[in-house]
C-alpha cells in the first residue's frame, strides 16, 4: 500500500497536473464518452475514433479540419516533449496556469507523458468533447473526458479539463487556481 502511495506521488508532479492514480481512478471518467474504451493508453493512431456529427451552424467543410486541429493540439499539450511555453498557448487561459505548467515542465519524468485522442466530437463552432488517454512511464489514465475551446482562432485544452484533472491529483480537493476556471 506504501509503494501505491508513494508511485502515486511521484507520477503527479511531473505531469502538468495530471492525476495517475491507480486502477481505481482511471475508471472515475465522466462517464460521457462516445468511444469504446482503448486497450492502452498508447493506443495506436489507426485505433483512433475521430468523428463529426456535423452539427446545425457547423461548416462541414471546416470540421474535418477542425477535428484534427484539436487532436494535434490535446496530444501537443500533454506530451512530454513539448515546451511549456507551448503549452500554455495550447490551454484556454494558459498565462493563468503559467506556474503550473513550468513548475512541473521540469521533472524528469514530465519528459516521458504521451497522450493519445480516442474520439474528437464537434458540439458547436467552438466547443468539442474530446475522449483521451494519457500516460507515463508504465501508469496510465484511460478513458478520460474533456472539452476542447476555440480561443483566438487556435483550438485549445479547456482549462475547466485541465482543473479536473489538477482536482484528481490534489485529492479531490480543487486548487485555488482553478477556483475561476470554466
Amino acid at each position: 500500500m506504501r509503494s501505491r502511495v508513494l508511485a502515486r506521488r511521484i507520477l503527479l508532479a511531473p505531469v502538468i497536473g495530471l492525476a495517475f492514480i491507480t486502477a481505481a481512478c482511471s475508471s472515475s471518467s465522466s462517464g460521457t464518452t462516445a468511444s469504446p474504451p482503448a486497450s492502452s493508453a498508447a493506443g495506436s493512431p489507426s485505433a483512433s475514433s475521430v468523428t463529426n456529427p456535423s452539427p446545425a451552424g457547423s461548416p462541414s467543410a471546416s470540421s474535418g479540419g477542425a477535428i484534427g486541429e484539436i487532436k494535434t493540439d490535446w496530444e501537443n499539450f500533454f506530451s512530454g516533449k513539448t515546451s511549456a511555453a507551448t503549452k500554455i498557448s495550447l490551454l484556454q487561459n494558459g498565462q493563468q496556469y503559467a506556474s503550473v505548467i513550468n513548475a512541473q515542465a521540469g521533472s524528469g519524468l514530465a519528459a516521458s507523458a504521451t497522450a493519445t485522442v480516442t474520439a474528437v466530437v464537434l458540439e458547436s463552432g467552438t466547443t468539442a468533447t474530446v475522449s483521451y488517454n494519457i500516460g507515463v512511464s508504465g501508469a496510465s489514465l484511460n478513458n478520460r473526458t474533456g472539452t476542447a475551446v476555440l480561443e483566438d482562432g487556435v483550438w485549445k485544452v479547456g482549462d475547466i479539463s485541465f482543473c479536473q484533472l489538477l482536482t484528481l491529483e490534489n485529492g479531490g480537493t480543487a486548487p485555488a487556481i482553478c477556483k475561476s476556471a470554466g
